[in-house]
């Protein structure tokens, strides 16, 4: 069986393979689930939010969900962590948590 493996793998050159991390077609970067690369995390604080939603158009990911014209919890399967909606929010209800290591 290993030997069999080996041999189809042999037959494949690197001409042969896609590129990794590369979206051929609309749509599917949904599928791919960034979230894990982050670092930090930012946290909402919904109590000194006031649905101004000026975070919304300055995430870079469409992380930040907004359901029945408000704002919604982080979609933290794609949020990065890059820090853009803490420095948008102009009542600092978006705040650093770090990661647990």
């Amino acid at each position: 069986m290993i030997n069999q493996a080996k041999d189809i793998n042999e037959k494949i050159t690197w001409q042969d393979m896609t590129t990794g991390c590369e979206i051929y077609e609309p749509g599917t970067s949904r599928l791919t689930k960034t979230g894990e690369w982050r670092s930090r995390t930012p946290k909402w604080l919904p109590d000194l939010c006031k649905q101004c939603l000026l975070c919304v158009p300055y995430c870079p990911d469409a992380s930040i969900p907004v359901e029945d014209g408000k704002r919604a919890e982080f979609d933290y399967e794609h949020c990065k962590g890059c820090g853009i909606c803490i420095g948008a929010c102009p009542f600092k209800a978006i705040v650093w948590e770090d990661e647990a290591q």
